[in-house]
């Protein structure tokens, strides 16, 4: 990780830790450098960047920085305005813009945003580039065999426009309709759109392909993003699908690139779920190239045991949807994700995409002609305890000398019957203490056991 970037962006409080100078500067080196590639490749044409943002009330304040400081160095700014991550990699790669931003914390509270940069081929941006980003940053910028201390602005004629490109997120919305398989008619769908990005995409989808769509938490304000709603506060939906008698029922994020299921019975499934369901849809239709789902280390042991009973391999990466993807790209997988909902379904996206996730569900569904909460139940994990501390020095934590033995300690009790994994977030000033074991008091215990040790050694923030 950069020292902006982490694994999801350049993420921070808005006008804390990330500014609006800081997107002025994105913007004007963005539209500095792809002019700089193309005049360099023989072309005259100015650099086009697409620009997609989530509802909070600071996107505004960012989308019209980044739009100044792109047109600045002479890029045209295409605007897809609210519209989610994965509509932004797709236009990015269709429409050939030579990059694409989104401007979202994802499923973070509002007071928080963040800058994603996504490549020409609608993947996350790579780290050469991010590191010339941060370099112009901190004003010791070196690229192109020279030293810069200042870009040039674009004069005249040369000076960005910005376009209206809401007919970009129209075309996205068309081909998510376009990969329904089968009809949603008679089939009663619940969707938790966290009032953010997918509030005004994801009932249009599935109203198209049939389904009777009722939605919960699509008012954004600009405060309310996330604010218990969505995929990381489920109780709503799963109350929703029970007392309104719903079949099935979907949440997302705040940028809509994951998603969650709850079942009739008001069942909550995970990333690992989706993984295993739709993983041996795969492997019984014999479309399970290399007959391999790609995991993060976060997965449970639940979901491994189920594969090994199945005869699918699995690997794992470390945590980010970013290692997933490269994973699977450099191995030709098609199917790979995170528990927290983060699914790649790499013949039809470059990114997670949660409105996507919530198809392919739909499709095993209806292809079973079962309810999803038969689907679950071929999935048994194990209690899983995840504790997220907030610290004051993620790397100092993690490499402390009593911590570290705490963990080992750990591992050493659990043995086989269990693990406990421990790891900085890429995206927040967290650690992230996670146990599993046959009950949920034993992980409990050794969580605790980490926690405490962080605790007397001085790391935990309030």
């Amino acid at each position: 990780m950069g020292k902006y970037f982490g694994t999801d962006g350049f993420r921070g409080e808005a006008n804390e830790n990330l500014t609006a100078d800081h997107a002025y500067k994105v913007g004007r080196f963005l539209g500095w450098y792809y002019g700089e590639l193309k005049r360099r490749s023989g072309s005259d044409e100015p650099p086009c960047i697409v620009i997609g943002k989530d509802t909070r009330r600071s996107s505004y304040m960012f989308e019209y920085t980044l739009v100044a400081g792109l047109t600045a160095s002479g890029a045209d700014a295409y605007l897809l305005h609210v519209t989610t991550t994965p509509s932004v990699a797709y236009v990015t790669r269709v429409d050939e813009f030579d990059c694409g931003i989104m401007i979202s914390a994802s499923h973070n509270p509002f007071f928080d945003n963040g800058i994603k940069l996504i490549n020409r081929e609608g993947e996350k941006m790579d780290e050469t580039t991010i590191g010339y980003v941060e370099a112009y940053i901190d004003g010791c910028l070196e690229v192109f065999g020279q030293k810069w201390e200042t870009i040039p602005y674009a004069k005249k004629e040369r000076i960005g426009c910005t376009v209206d490109y809401v007919s970009g997120r129209n075309r996205y919305i068309g081909y998510l309709i376009s990969l329904g398989m089968y009809s949603f008619k008679g089939v009663k769908v619940a969707l938790d759109c966290a009032n953010g990005s997918s509030w005004n995409v994801a009932k249009a989808v599935f109203d198209a392909l049939g389904a009777t769509t009722s939605v919960i938490n699509a008012e954004p304000n600009g405060f309310n993003i996330n604010e218990n709603a969505g995929s990381t506060h489920i109780e709503g939906l799963q109350k929703y699908v029970v007392e309104h008698g719903m079949d099935v029922g979907f949440a997302y994020d705040g940028d809509a690139d994951r998603c969650l299921c709850v079942d009739e019975k008001g069942n909550v499934l995970n990333g690992d779920h989706i993984l295993y369901i739709y993983g041996k849809y795969m492997k019984d239709r014999g479309k399970l190239i290399n007959n391999t789902v790609v995991t993060t280390v976060m997965s449970n042991f639940g979901l491994y045991k189920a594969f090994d009973a199945v005869g699918i391999d699995y690997v794992q990466t470390a945590v980010g949807d970013k290692y997933v993807y490269e994973y699977m790209t450099n191995h030709q997988n098609r199917i790979g994700g995170e528990q927290s909902g983060h699914i790649i379904f790499s013949k039809y996206a470059t990114t997670g995409d949660g409105i996507l996730t919530s198809l392919k569900m739909m499709e095993v569904m209806l292809a079973r002609k079962t309810t999803m909460s038969k689907l679950r139940e071929e999935l048994t994990l194990y209690p899983q305890v995840l504790e997220n501390v907030r610290v004051s020095d993620k790397a100092a934590a993690q490499a402390d000398p009593d911590v570290q033995k705490a963990v080992a300690a750990a591992k050493e009790a659990l043995g086989d019957a269990g693990r406990i994994l421990v790891r900085e977030s890429g995206t927040e000033p967290m650690i992230r203490v996670m146990a599993e074991a046959e009950t949920e008091e034993i992980c409990r215990h050794w969580v605790e056991s980490v926690v405490s040790v962080l605790r007397e050694k001085g790391y935990c923030v309030s």
